[in-house]
């Protein structure tokens, strides 16, 4: 079967920079999925996105849609005709179906048949369908109308191109008609470009000053802007998502460095950084102690005689925003942080639980709580977590939003606050994600985690508990944060104690009864999520989870014990011991003997497992007092050998009460010694 390559190319006005990556994949996709729909075979396939176009190209793709066969089997004959042969209901209705007259229906078998050769079309008159398919397809939010077209899409088109080898495809798609001309550079070559064949698709639009290949845009960027910042003795920031948002903004791109007045360095980098990013797609430039450098680099979209005036263009376009990072600044160091906590007592935190300057003094007693338990200094943690929320009501934030917490650490310092307290209003925001940093002071750590536990007991406080995909107040993500602040930094910090004192902090603004509860099951529900992230088994979870430990770290630590258990050769049949115990222990009317008393016992394996239990538990609790669970496990595992003989040699449930009695006595203190770590009767 004869193959051409096959390139289509939608020209439009230029598209939102942001989604473009997603357009072009999602493009490529619907494609693909309309080809093999067909049944068209093809070797590879490549997409192409610029500012102002969308192209796939197919490579190889079979010219003829193979033939088809379709095989039907419908009703059986007993069903299909009646008594008299006349056909049914049943049978008039399968060759309604099948869209052909009963007398062209395959009668001879058990079941009516309906077979079929559909012969396959040429692929030309099929793309034009699948390819107006996958653009109605397209991720879109808002479709756009222009002029008096009635077609929609998210941007006035403008050509069309689509070629089958050296064939033009007839059609008409978002009122363009294809053909074989796209157009080059806006500035550089307007005029049209003739694409010779698709497999020249890349070499025709360079030659007018295009690079549709945003892969090739991205490395020329990177490349060239690491060493423009090389040659200004510095490091370029090029966060993928912008760097990808700048691929998307130019067809032909080209770097250049510009610069700002040194004063502007008083201002806080991080502001200076944010709008300059954010606002103007610059590439910042650090020197080798991550300080700012007063340059930027641009990324032109045209090749300039005279790149000094693109440079002075963009030198004077940020000024403005620095000029107003800078007054912000100046005019919030005015006066004390402190001092705009006033404003926030008429900002509302949420409507049942006060203003953020409630919430601050509350976060403020409470990592001081927490800060003594961890081994941090409550006054600095009370004094930090009193401040935690002043920027908020900075004119600097109101600006620049992205700064809480870092301009809050800038204006501590400025008003000489000590090191840790500043740091702890950006480091009561970590982690900010999955696996982002955390907190670098046990002071960030406290207010960082009272932060979090005091949103989450105030919101369930009132009852507005997320559900399902909704999560206003990031209640997850709280809880996800303190779990790792407590896990990772290894900070032995007892949950229920602190949700408690959180709970009583609240008064009445909260209903208290049960609260307690929900949150710490809230929170610790959050670590298995974690743990199956990490591959951990979800019954090693649940072993720990059953005796529900109030520290997040000494959790962890069982947890990881445990995992490590069920690799010995001993935890399968231990796990499955206990499972035995724990039916046999919850089947006991009564109360079990706290005490096992030797004369009891009948036999020989009573005394051995008797003795192996006191040595284990000898053995065993200096290292769960040392949370040496790991090691406590492992000497648990000797049990087995004569906890098996035991078995296999006594009847546990005997006629005698007493021995009876005794013998469940022995084995709870056999639980016991595991329950010390985890209830590993769940892992089996």
């Amino acid at each position: 079967m004869s193959a051409q390559d096959f390139l289509v190319e939608l020209g439009t006005e230029e598209l939102p920079p942001k989604a473009l990556n997603t357009l072009a994949e999602a493009f490529l996709a619907g494609i693909d999925k309309g080809l093999q729909a067909a049944g068209l075979g093809y070797e590879a396939k490549q997409v192409y996105a610029a500012p102002r176009r969308l192209a796939v190209l197919i490579t190889a793709l079979a010219t003829q849609q193979p033939d088809r066969s379709i095989n039907l089997d419908g009703p059986p004959r007993q069903a299909a005709f009646d008594a008299e042969g006349n056909p049914t209901q049943a049978a008039l209705g399968f060759a309604k179906k099948c869209g052909v007259e009963l007398s062209e229906i395959d009668q001879s078998g058990a079941k009516l048949r309906f077979s079929q050769v559909i012969k396959g079309k040429p692929t030309a008159s099929l793309l034009p369908t699948i390819v107006e398919d996958s653009l109605n397809d397209l991720p879109i939010p808002k479709r756009m109308r222009w002029g008096a077209r009635k077609e929609e899409f998210v941007r006035p088109t403008q050509w069309l191109v689509m070629l089958l080898g050296d064939q033009v495809i007839d059609c008409t798609i978002l009122a363009q008609k294809a053909g074989r001309d796209s157009r080059g550079h806006r500035f550089h070559h307007p005029d049209s470009v003739r694409i010779t064949s698709p497999a020249n698709y890349l070499n025709d639009l360079r030659a007018a000053y295009v690079l549709a290949d945003a892969n090739e845009r991205r490395a020329i960027i990177s490349q060239r802007t690491a060493e423009l910042a090389t040659r200004q003795e510095g490091t370029a920031i090029v966060p993928p998502a912008l760097l990808d948002e700048v691929t998307a903004l130019v067809e032909w791109p080209v770097p250049l460095v510009c610069s700002f007045e040194e004063r502007f360095l008083d201002v806080p980098q991080e502001a200076l950084i944010t709008t300059m990013q954010d606002n103007q797609k610059y590439f910042c430039l650090l020197d080798a102690d991550g300080k700012l450098l007063p340059r930027f680099i641009t990324v032109a979209n045209i090749e300039s005689k005279d790149p000094q005036q693109i440079i002075d263009g963009n030198e004077k376009v940020v000024r403005p925003r620095l000029t107003d990072a800078e007054f912000f600044f100046k005019q919030d160091k005015k006066q004390k942080l402190e001092a705009f906590n006033l404003r926030l007592q008429n900002v509302v935190f949420q409507e049942k639980l006060g203003s953020v300057y409630d919430k601050a003094e509350r976060v403020s007693k409470l990592a001081a709580h927490i800060a003594t338990r961890i081994g941090g200094d409550a006054t600095r943690a009370a004094r930090a977590g009193l401040l935690s929320k002043c920027d908020l009501a900075t004119e600097m934030v109101g600006e620049f939003p992205e700064m809480q917490g870092v301009a809050g650490y800038y204006y501590a310092l400025n008003d000489g606050e000590p090191q840790d307290v500043a740091l702890a209003l950006n480091e009561q925001y970590m982690p900010r994600g999955a696996g982002a940093e955390l907190p670098s002071t046990l002071t960030g750590a406290a207010v960082a985690i009272a932060d979090k536990l005091d949103t989450l007991v105030g919101i369930f406080g009132i009852g507005m508990l997320p559900t399902g995909s909704k999560d206003p107040y990031a209640l997850r993500r709280a809880a996800l944060g303190v779990l790792r602040i407590l896990i990772d930094k290894k900070l032995d910090l007892d949950l229920t104690d602190a949700v408690a004192f959180a709970v009583n902090a609240f008064g009445a603004k909260v209903k208290a009864a049960g609260l307690a509860d929900l949150v710490l099951e809230f929170i610790f529900d959050r670590l298995r999520a974690r743990y199956e992230d990490e591959g951990v088994d979800v019954a090693t979870y649940l072993s720990v989870r059953a005796l529900k430990p109030g520290s997040a770290l000494d959790f962890d630590q069982r947890v990881q014990a445990v995992q490590a258990f069920r690799q010995l050769p001993e935890a399968a049949a231990l796990a499955a011991v206990n499972k035995r115990v724990s039916n046999l222990l919850s089947k006991v009317e009564g109360n079990i003997p706290t005490t096992v008393e030797a004369k009891y016992f009948d036999n020989a394996n009573e005394f051995s497992l008797y003795s192996a239990i006191q040595q284990a538990d000898q053995a065993v609790q200096p290292m769960a007092a040392a949370r040496q669970y790991r090691e406590s496990l492992a000497r648990l595992a000797a049990l087995r050998e004569p906890v098996d003989a035991f078995f296999e040699a006594v009847m546990v449930n005997a006629e005698d009460a007493n021995v009876r009695a005794n013998r469940y006595a022995l084995l709870a203190r056999l639980r016991g010694l595991f329950l010390g770590v985890a209830d590993i009767s769940l892992l089996g």
